[in-house]
């Protein structure tokens, strides 16, 4: 029970984390500087072209071209900071730029218009920006053909159309960035998780193991602490030492959870050559097991062998625990393609969570295998397969060669 309650917590956790920061983020987000120098640009512009405007023919009243320039400074100002809406402040800076360039071409005023459309594509998207520079086509237009011929309005047709697919293109490339930064923040929140589950699986197999078999010896020794004091001292012993050796994989374990990586110095996890040892482990415990290995497993990778060590581990703790007595029979096979496992016991199924289960098939899963368990005609029969094509070969420790029979 503990070990239920246990994995269910580190599997909340997973459910309970922060999610990551948000990694859209509104494009061009400038600093306090940027954006005086953005305005102080703008207004430079509108400065210049209000004083040629004073030397080019019909220009217009210098209080109305003040106040034009005033109030194109001022709502330029607003559509830097992206205030709502956009096209009302983008059409009053425009509004006061033109009263300013008047119907002069040669104006270089008119590219504060250029400014506006760049600015509109980028931050409103493409509806802002296009209907701005439809809205400015047609101003140029009629200032063309209708109020003065002039080849030069030509000019700025193409600047404000230029503007516009640089403000389109650096939207989209910004978008890019944010859609990235989402992935990645998924991707990481992903690894999170599946490390999180990782861990929770270890720590139910490590305490539902070690609670099982020691739950056993304190029973062994209960009942033979009064005709056979020795006895009872021995499983006393070996159930303390299961808890030691518990206690040191469950701090392994949960110390795979600190951020700075630093877990001190810790043991190695268990792999293919632990596979006799535990065996032992469960016949000490009272438990009937045989183990026979075909095949050569020094060159199993070490994710192989921890996988195998941990279903192995939670094949017998449910024998013991579903069908207490029973005998069981286990078998190892290597081959050239794969490397399978099968446990089983010749009792009746239990009832249970089901959590041994799953985490049995979730390790196999990970490294592309499969592991099924279920009646195994008669009794319960767990078999779990890896695949050897693909990983890279590392040995555990001492290998078994051969077909070897533990009885």
């Amino acid at each position: 029970m503990t070990a239920i309650v246990t994995f269910r917590r580190i599997r909340d956790m997973t459910v309970e984390a922060d999610p990551p920061p948000a990694a859209a983020e509104e494009p061009l987000a400038a600093g306090r500087a940027s954006f005086w120098a953005a305005v102080a640009v703008f207004a430079g512009i509108v400065a210049v072209g209000f004083g040629l405007g004073r030397i080019q023919p019909s220009p217009p009243p210098v209080i109305v071209a003040a106040v034009a320039g005033v109030g194109a400074t001022g709502a330029a100002l607003l559509l830097l900071q992206r205030r709502r809406p956009l096209l009302g402040y983008a059409a009053a800076a425009s509004a006061g730029i033109t009263v300013i360039g008047g119907i002069a071409s040669a104006n270089p005023v008119w590219f504060a218009v250029c400014l506006v459309a760049g600015w509109c594509a980028l931050v409103g998207g493409r509806r802002i920006g296009l209907t701005y520079w439809f809205a400015m086509m047609v101003l140029f237009t009629i200032e063309w053909t209708w109020v003065r011929p002039d080849p030069g309005w030509g000019a700025w047709m193409g600047g404000i159309t230029l503007s516009l697919f640089g403000g389109l293109l650096l939207r989209h490339q910004f978008d890019l960035v944010a859609q990235l930064r989402a992935a990645q923040a998924g991707l990481a929140e992903k690894a999170r998780a599946e490390e999180r589950n990782r861990i929770a699986r270890d720590l139910h197999d490590v305490i539902a193991h070690t609670l099982t078999v020691s739950l056993l010896h304190v029973m062994s020794a209960r009942l033979a602490v009064e005709h056979d004091p020795a006895d009872a001292a021995r499983s006393l012993a070996e159930a303390e030492r299961l808890g030691r050796e518990s206690l040191d994989e469950v701090r392994t374990t949960v110390g795979m959870l600190r951020e700075d990586g630093d877990m001190g110095r810790t043991a190695p996890p268990p792999g293919v050559d632990g596979l006799p040892t535990l065996v032992d482990r469960f016949r000490s415990a009272g438990t009937d097991v045989t183990f026979a290995v075909d095949g050569e497993t020094g060159r199993l990778p070490a994710t192989v062998g921890l996988a195998l060590y941990r279903v192995l581990q939670e094949a017998l703790t449910n024998v013991i625990k579903h069908a207490p007595g029973s005998p069981a029979t286990v078998h190892l096979t290597v081959d050239a393609a794969e490397v399978r496992l099968s446990v089983h016991s010749m009792g009746p199924p239990g009832t249970g969570t089901g959590l041994g289960i799953i985490n049995m098939r979730e390790r196999a899963e990970s490294l592309g295998g499969s592991c099924h368990a279920g009646p195994g005609d008669p009794g319960w029969l767990v078999r779990a397969s890896f695949p050897l094509n693909g990983l890279r070969s590392g040995s555990l420790g001492g290998p078994h060669s051969g077909a070897e029979v533990a009885t």
